[in-house]
């Protein structure tokens, strides 16, 4: 009789096993958010970079807006607090548009 118990807690604990991987499956990597940073406003563009607060992110408008659209993402790192890290860490979430 004990080994009939262990045989039917051993299936049990397969099939709980197997139910519970689809919903390991299931989970997936947030969907990427992009801006276009010729023509985001600085609250856009701080909401979607990251390591961009307010303060940067309105310098880098008032640059746009002195300089003209940007020709690439790298020229950003001419704005006052934006360096390599932060323009690599944000590459992907980067419109020139």
């Amino acid at each position: 009789m004990k080994s009939m118990k262990t045989i039917v807690a051993a299936v049990l604990l397969s099939l709980s096993a197997w139910f519970a991987t689809p919903v390991f499956a299931e989970i997936g990597a947030e969907p990427l958010v992009t801006v276009n940073i010729n023509d985001a406003s600085a609250a856009e563009i701080a909401e979607t970079l990251k390591g961009i607060g307010l303060a940067k992110a309105e310098a880098i408008v008032a640059y746009r807006q002195e300089n003209g659209s940007f020709e690439s993402v790298d020229q950003l790192a001419v704005v006052k607090g934006v360096g390599p890290a932060t323009i690599e860490r944000n590459r992907e979430r980067i419109v020139l548009q």
